[in-house]
């Protein structure tokens, strides 16, 4: 298809694992604009064993919706899209879509040290859209048994193998192929087909590598990820994955022929997709963008911090079917700190269980609310935490011939490339946040998980467009960042977060804003608190922002910043809370401190909350008395 002008209407799907969402976007007054939505089960398994019952019943909801044709049926019984190109009464000019469905791309990465290859193996699976599975390396304290045992147990979609520098030794890399070859790992789909094993290491040992494996595995062999010690090129790799996976592998699932006869560019795994638009946005805006997409099983975060592009997946932690790994890895004490009232543990692990057996209900009651955006934050506090880890880079990093320069200890002696008082625009995707009853509350998820510092804006997305929008960015940027700019991006507000620390109820920061209106508005705002402004979505204003001596809002301590922010539904936030975020000890203290929060910003009910404490007060008044009878009882046994 020819460039946007030649477009005007779009139809694009995402076949989740559980949904089936398809969105209409059309050309109206010379602008591109998200016109319907349908969304229906997805249809991968069993009883019906193909996806485009999905498509088709997706698409048939927005037929509905806007009493018009998109599908027909043709002379043999088929039901296919009506192309713009092919009949008078065609409505469709252009249709794209991406895919998570039956668990998305599923990777196993193989390396011989887990610090080098393993690590470069790691990032380029993750570009490519994968879930990773596991990493095995030579140095990774397991037994070749286990590594066989592990692969076979897993059954990836793809294998991707790497390690040495062009000319080094090859024996090590042989010993992996051969592991692999002996744990003869057996595809999710097609019975008869064989496993695709991408090879990007040493180009020395690619004649042996593929003498292993070819007799059991499909073998395709790509220019090394590390070539020198101190050269990164996951490009080549990255692109072959891409291509397996979505012309071998998943043409393996039931109806995905049709489905990639049907569209007009390549399907994309959905959190490639993703990943695409966070950094075609980044690019457009020229900003550093930090986005979030938390769902039932993982969690994926994406960064663009000076056009370096990075996206990790935690794939278990995730809000319904891996809910209970994020309350196992963070712990009873961190989840009940971000509750406004008393909870014991037997009470969260009841709620927890039930979520667990019942993956697909939303909380029906608002203290059951409050406890899973508890357990919200504290999955993307920890994801984002894995992201960070792996987003690094060395100082002096170039690019040479499309290569990275960088060190070859590279998680280990990286330098951080994300800076939060760099960071522009914090986006938020993904059921918890897209869904929350209030925008408010969705904000404060984002301040409390990912604590912005200085200046930054906070948008999510409006109703989980962003897949549709990533592929469509592909070959049409243009169209993909005008409807994510109008229609996808429900633009929060502005956050202005001092960093620094001081004692509660201490000067913090004082704001003067110039509204649209000409009016001044002036917040002295103090030490350990919250407060908003009223700014509406497309209104900008001039802000002073004059920190106490002890803070900073990105230039030296107590220096003061003139900026432009924009508003949004929820408006201007001060958070005068501090950088790091710390919560008292005491159970009434942080209890007051939270109802303080939450009712500056009206993110829940407040008179919900207030009786939520009335019905299960905290317990540290009572500690306290029993520590003093404790101590009264010892004196008197003396």
């Amino acid at each position: 298809m020819g460039e946007n002008q030649d477009l005007r209407t779009i139809i694009a799907t995402d076949v989740g694992s559980t949904t089936t969402k398809a969105i209409l976007i059309e050309k109206q007054d010379g602008e591109y604009r998200l016109v319907s939505r349908g969304e229906m089960q997805t249809t991968v398994e069993k009883p019906w064993e193909n996806v485009m019952i999905g498509v088709r019943r997706s698409i048939r909801l927005v037929e509905e919706m806007v009493d018009r044709r998109f599908l027909h049926e043709t002379d043999d019984g088929e039901i296919e899209l009506l192309h713009s190109d092919e009949s008078s009464e065609g409505e469709v000019d252009y249709y794209v879509s991406t895919s998570s469905a039956g668990g998305g791309l599923q990777m196993m990465v193989a390396g011989l040290v887990s610090s080098i290859s393993a690590s470069s193996a790691h990032r380029a699976a993750l570009g490519a859209g994968a879930v990773v599975l596991d990493v095995i390396a030579v140095d990774d304290g397991r037994s070749t048994s286990e590594h066989i045992t592990r692969i076979r147990e897993l059954r990836p979609d793809i294998i991707l193998l790497s390690g040495g520098v062009d000319g080094g030794s090859v024996s090590y890399l042989a010993a992996m192929a051969e592991t692999i070859l002996q744990a003869n790992p057996q595809p999710r789909f097609g019975a008869t087909y064989q496993l695709p094993v991408v090879y990007a290491g040493n180009k020395d040992a690619q004649d042996l590598v593929q003498a292993i494996l070819q007799e059991k595995l499909d073998t395709h062999i790509v220019p090394n990820l590390r070539p020198r010690h101190d050269v990164e090129n996951l490009g080549p790799a990255r692109e072959r994955i891409h291509e397996l996976f979505m012309n071998h592998v998943m043409a393996q699932a039931p109806g995905y022929e049709e489905l990639m006869d049907w569209v007009d560019t390549t399907i994309m795994p959905t959190p490639g997709a993703v990943g695409s638009l966070i950094h075609t946005m980044a690019e457009n805006y020229d900003a550093n963008i930090v986005g979030v997409d938390i769902g039932g099983a993982t969690t994926d975060i994406f960064s663009d911090f000076e056009g370096t592009f990075t996206r990790t997946v935690s794939a278990n932690l995730g809000m319904s079917y891996s809910i209970t790994n994020v309350y196992e890895e963070s712990g009873f004490e961190k989840v009940r700190r971000w509750c406004p009232f008393g909870v014991s543990e037997e009470q969260l692990c009841d709620w927890i269980s039930n979520k667990m057996v019942r993956p697909t209900t939303i909380p029906q009651t608002m203290d059951q609310l409050i406890l899973e955006h508890a357990l919200a934050r504290e999955a993307l506090r920890r994801s984002f935490e894995h992201h960070e880890s792996l987003a690094r880079k060395v100082e002096g990093q170039e690019a040479v011939a499309g290569w990275r320069q960088e060190s070859a200890m590279f998680k280990s002696k990286g330098q951080q490339i994300i800076e939060m008082m760099d960071l522009d625009m914090l986006v938020g995707s993904g059921g918890v946040l897209s869904h929350a009853p209030r925008r408010e509350q969705a904000a404060l998820m984002l301040l409390d998980s990912f604590e912005p510092e200085g200046v930054t804006q906070l948008a999510v997305d409006s109703i989980f467009m962003m897949p549709h929008l990533g592929v469509l960015a592909s070959t049409h940027p243009e169209c993909a960042a005008e409807v994510f700019d109008k229609d996808c991006l429900v633009r929060l507000g502005t956050v202005i977060a001092p960093v620094g620390k001081s004692r509660i109820g201490r000067d913090c920061v004082a704001v003067e804003i110039e509204m649209p209106s000409g009016e001044t508005v002036t917040r002295e705002v103090p030490y350990g608190s919250i407060s908003r402004v009223e700014l509406g979505v497309g209104e900008k204003a001039n802000v002073t922002i004059t920190p106490d001596r002890n803070f900073s809002v990105g230039e030296e301590k107590g220096e003061a910043v003139e900026t432009e922010v924009e508003g949004g539904l929820v408006g201007i936030i001060i958070d005068a809370r501090g950088r790091p975020l710390q919560l008292p000890d005491r159970e009434s203290q942080r209890v007051e401190r939270l109802t303080q929060w939450i009712e500056e910003l009206d993110a829940y009910p407040i008179d919900k909350v207030q009786q939520y404490q009335e019905e299960s007060p905290v317990a540290d008044e009572q500690e306290e008395e029993g520590e003093k009878l404790g101590w009264l009882a010892r004196l008197f046994k003396r």
